[in-house]
C-alpha cells in the first residue's frame, strides 16, 4: 500500500510541474513567484497559461504570474504569510490589481489527499460500477455536474463511477477523472430526495478506495463555502492538504477601484 509520504511527494511533483518550480518549494516559509508555463505533465483544465495561480501548503504561497505583475507581487508578499494571501483583506488587494490586466479572481479551491489506509465501507445500498465504457450514456444529464465532465474530455477522462440505485432511480453518482495517470479526482452528486442517508460517504468511499486498487491516487477538491462537500471528504478518508487559486478573463469589468 502507498505510504502517506509518497501521495504527499507525489502531489507536490505534480504541483511543481504547474507552478514552475521544484516540489521543495512548497515546504519553505519565503513566498515564490514564477512564471507561467503549460507543462505537458500538467492536469489539463485549461490549454492556455493562467494569468496568475497560486498555490499553498500551509506555509508559503508559490505563485505563478504573467510578467507584467510581478514587480507589485514581489512587494505584496513582503512580509505576509504565504497561507495569509488567501484570506479575503489580501484577496480584494490582488483582486483591485489583477483588474487593471483585465483580470478577476475565480474561485478558490480547497483540496484533499486520501489517508493511505482503505476505509473498506460496508453497505446496504443497490450499487453499480461504470467503467469508462459505461459512462458515456450518463453525459449532459443535469443530475450530475460534479460527478462527470460535461462530455468526454481525452486530456482528464472520466475513467471509473460508482452508482447508488432505488430500483430504478438513480440515488447519487461518484465518478473520477484521471487528471494525470497517477492522480485521479473524485466528484460527487446525490439527487436532492436522497440527501441526509450517506449515499455520499458510501460513494465516495467505494470508489477512494477502488482508485487505490488500480494504482493510483484519488484527490478530492472543494470549495470553501461547501460545507456538505467538506464533510463528505472529511467522513471518505481524506485529509485537506492544499489550496489553489487562479484568475481569470475579466468580461465584464465592471469593478470599482
Amino acid at each position: 500500500m502507498i505510504s502517506r509520504e509518497e501521495i504527499e511527494e507525489a502531489v507536490k511533483r505534480q504541483l511543481s510541474y504547474e507552478f514552475n518550480c521544484s516540489p521543495g518549494d512548497f515546504e519553505g516559509e519565503e513566498n515564490v513567484i514564477t512564471m507561467p508555463v503549460l507543462h505537458e505533465k500538467r492536469r489539463r483544465f485549461s490549454d492556455k497559461e493562467f494569468f496568475l495561480q497560486m498555490a499553498t501548503l500551509g506555509c508559503n504561497a508559490v505563485i505563478t504570474a504573467d510578467e507584467r505583475i510581478q514587480p507589485w507581487l514581489k512587494e505584496w508578499v513582503k512580509d505576509k504569510k504565504g497561507f495569509w494571501l488567501f484570506e479575503q483583506h489580501n484577496f480584494y488587494e490582488l483582486e483591485k490589481k489583477l483588474r487593471e490586466y483585465g483580470q478577476k479572481m475565480a474561485l478558490t479551491h480547497h483540496m484533499f489527499i486520501p489517508k493511505p489506509e482503505l476505509v473498506n465501507i460496508k453497505t446496504e445500498l443497490e450499487i453499480k460500477w461504470l467503467e469508462q465504457k459505461d459512462i458515456a450514456e450518463y453525459y449532459g444529464r443535469e443530475e450530475f455536474p460534479n460527478a462527470l465532465c460535461e462530455r468526454f474530455k481525452p486530456e482528464r477522462p472520466d475513467v471509473l463511477a460508482v452508482i447508488a440505485l432505488d430500483g430504478e432511480n438513480i440515488m447519487g453518482m461518484a465518478g473520477c477523472s484521471a487528471d494525470t495517470p497517477t492522480l485521479w479526482q473524485i466528484g460527487i452528486d446525490v439527487v436532492p430526495k436522497y440527501r441526509g442517508r450517506g449515499v455520499a460517504k458510501t460513494l465516495v468511499s467505494l470508489l477512494r478506495d477502488e482508485t487505490f486498487n488500480r494504482g493510483a491516487i484519488p484527490y478530492y477538491g472543494t470549495s470553501l463555502s461547501n460545507i456538505a462537500s467538506w464533510k463528505t471528504a472529511l467522513a471518505s478518508g481524506f485529509v485537506p492538504y492544499w489550496i489553489e487559486t487562479e484568475s481569470r478573463e475579466d468580461k465584464d469589468n465592471k469593478f470599482e477601484k
